[in-house]
């Protein structure tokens, strides 16, 4: 009842583009068919590997055709042609974003979802439907792992490409951006970790091992230690599991992180991977083992088959410890919510900001400017620091 004077309020002064808000949801996206697989790798070791990797790029395809083969055996195999859950997932994913920030914001903020390697929901092809939508405020919302340069750095350079494709002439379309980097430090996220971990603990496996004999295995998103200057990840994945370790340990000394690695050649990978954590956990003394996904936020084929494989492997050395794979958060109703509250402050930030105006074609005028500013101003500032350094 209370709320009609406002809808009724609502119809009368239809909403402006500046009273709105495109949350773009972003995820990796996954090919559903084998086919695609190493179009999809291509794609991917462009935008990835280009980042670390000391591979000239004409080597792609063929290596993309070779990854693909590799996964072949896992994917069609072992697990009978799997069709990945992660799109399904992450359309779960952003309309219960979406419903929770309606519930506040009404139809003024809509939640986009856009996939970095997967047709019809390339960024640039969302933006489209973005700008022809009229929204001229944009919050672009990575959720698939933990953040880094890295990964939401690819988020945001496709954004920003699309940006500037989708540009006009002497005003920029988009009136206010604003971005949300990771989760790695918000304490619902930990805490609900932790809790995960502990529900599955008791309800599966405290019947028959001790605590000092439950292993925990925290799974991150694997990074490479040399990403050609790039912030890889791997701060943020390590603050994070610390965190997480640090709810349990009193309770489960066993712990250990474990990288989910793409074990590319050449490149220096983060350890122990999965694998070899369990392996030394084991050699700890642990009878039950639970991996549970704290870097990726969605289900994927690393968090499923590259899991599962390695579980498969272990059973065999190990058949006498228990195993117990866990789910990533997915469309667990306190993730979504908390994930719509993280969206909050920067929604009513964008609403209440001024609208930027922007003229791209200043761009390159204002480069050459301050380039030749800079020139003539350099030389005063060099000549008196040498001699000064070396008196204590």
């Amino acid at each position: 009842m209370v709320a009609t004077p406002e809808k009724l309020q609502d119809t009368q002064t239809p909403a402006s583009g500046t009273d709105r808000v495109a949350v773009l949801l972003m995820g990796y996206g996954e090919v559903e068919s084998y086919d695609d697989f190493a179009n999809y790798n291509e794609q991917a070791l462009n935008l990835l590997t280009a980042k670390f990797a000391p591979v000239p790029t004409w080597i792609y395809p063929p290596l993309a055709k070779l990854l693909a083969v590799f996964d072949l055996h896992e994917w069609s195999h072992q697990h009978d042609h799997f069709i990945s859950p992660h799109n399904a997932i992450f359309e779960n994913q952003r309309a219960g974003i979406e419903a929770r920030l309606q519930e506040k914001w009404g139809d003024r903020i809509q939640v986009f979802k856009a996939f970095n390697f997967c047709a019809p929901f390339l960024p640039e092809q969302v933006l489209t439907e973005i700008k022809a939508q009229s929204f001229d405020k944009l919050l672009i919302y990575p959720l698939l792992v933990v953040d880094s340069i890295f990964t939401s750095g690819i988020a945001v350079e496709q954004v920003n490409n699309a940006l500037a494709k989708l540009a006009d002439g002497n005003e920029h379309w988009v009136k206010g951006t604003r971005y949300i980097p990771s989760f790695y430090n918000e304490p619902a996220y930990i805490d609900l970790m932790a809790r995960l971990v502990e529900e599955k603990i008791a309800s599966d496996l405290a019947v028959a091992h001790l605590p000092s004999q439950t292993g925990i295995i925290l799974m991150n998103h694997g990074c490479p230690h040399k990403a050609k200057g790039f912030t890889s990840g791997i701060d943020e994945s390590q603050a994070l599991y610390e965190r997480v370790r640090e709810r349990l340990i009193n309770r489960y000394p066993l712990i250990s992180v474990g990288w989910l690695n793409h074990q590319t050649p050449l490149i220096e990978w983060t350890q122990p991977n999965a694998d070899l954590a369990a392996k030394n956990l084991i050699d700890l003394g642990a009878t039950a083992l639970v991996f549970m996904p704290i870097g990726f936020a969605t289900e994927n084929h690393e968090t499923l088959l590259d899991v599962d494989h390695i579980i498969q492997g272990l059973r065999k050395k190990h058949p006498e410890v228990t195993y117990a794979q866990l789910p990533c958060v997915n469309d667990h109703p306190d993730f979504l919510q908390m994930a719509a509250d993280w969206a909050d402050d920067q929604i009513a930030a964008l609403l209440s900001e001024q609208a930027l105006s922007v003229n791209p074609s200043l761009a390159a005028v204002q480069a050459q400017a301050y380039h030749d500013h800079t020139h003539h101003h350099d030389h005063h500032h060099h000549d008196h620091d040498h001699g000064h350094h070396h008196h204590h």
